[in-house]
């Protein structure tokens, strides 16, 4: 019974409310801390950083709250050297505050690998090991020889380069070929709706050697080219007309649909690339 009086007086009553106030009141202070150390409800917009230089984009970081970390590079020649040229998270993307932003750059210089041999083999194996060695191949050179497409000589900038020379990744690779003690032809493909890569690949495929090639009004700025795709070609297809290996193929690219000579073209082709009439090289 006295315990019971005890919780019915006004002493224990007093300080059940002082005890229950002092909890509400610091629950009250932990939930706005919390709120202000998270930023509830708060977000930052990361910026577009491709394009600009480390100080450029540390300036515009920084007035954000916004840290930054260089995570690698690469070297690409049609970009401005130590620019960035790829983020994460990507722009626009809701971070919270002195997130840090991942950048990777264009290299200062460029990668400098070791020339492979390509000299003996086919030309459909040169293609291959230059491009698995992160070169391209350039111009083709065709001289009477009995090994038909088979690589006599490799070159650079116009000079032989040796096996496991120094070279910046990316080169293009000029190959000396036999093209039989006959004299072997091949038809210009049809290049038309193709991009420019595609087109590329397609005339060395028939052992035939890139032209000029001729941008037209449509193109705005550089990323423009990216979607380039061919609509004129010369010489024009046409299986029956044959020309010399190593000739010349010259392109006219646009970005303008509305030059494709018919509906029928697409600018994703599907044709087959493969090399026709000389399955054995």
């Amino acid at each position: 019974m006295d315990f019971l009086k005890f919780l019915m007086s006004r002493l224990f009553l007093k300080n059940l409310l002082i005890a229950i106030a002092i909890v509400v009141f610091i629950s009250i202070i932990i939930l706005l801390f919390l709120r202000l150390y998270t930023r509830h409800g708060q977000a930052l917009s990361v910026p577009d950083l491709t394009g600009l230089t480390i100080s450029e984009a540390d300036s515009l970081l920084t007035e954000r709250e916004l840290r930054y970390q260089i995570v690698d590079s690469v070297y690409n020649s049609n970009v401005a050297r130590g620019s960035i040229i790829d983020q994460n998270p990507s722009p626009e993307f809701k971070v919270k505050e002195n997130r840090t932003i991942f950048l990777t750059i264009n290299a200062f210089n460029p990668e400098i690998i070791r020339m492979p041999n390509v000299v003996g083999v086919s030309l459909r194996q040169a293609r291959a090991i230059v491009q698995t060695a992160g070169l391209s191949i350039g111009k083709l050179t065709y001289i009477p020889d009995i090994a038909v497409n088979n690589v006599l000589q490799q070159k650079f900038n116009g000079n032989v380069i040796e096996e496991g020379d120094s070279i910046v990744k990316g080169s293009e690779i000029d190959l000396v070929l036999g093209r039989g003690l006959s004299n072997e032809k091949t038809a210009a493909p049809d290049l038309i709706g193709l991009f420019y890569e595609q087109a590329r690949e397609r005339i060395t495929h028939r052992y035939l050697n890139l032209g000029a090639v001729i941008y037209d009004g449509s193109f705005e700025d550089a990323e423009d080219t990216i979607n380039a795709f061919v609509w004129k070609q010369k010489p024009d297809f046409n299986e029956n007309n044959l020309m010399n290996l190593g000739s010349s193929v010259d392109i006219w690219l646009t970005a303008d649909s509305t030059k494709l000579p018919r509906s029928g073209y697409e600018l994703t082709p599907s044709a087959d690339d493969r090399d026709e009439g000389f399955e054995n090289f």
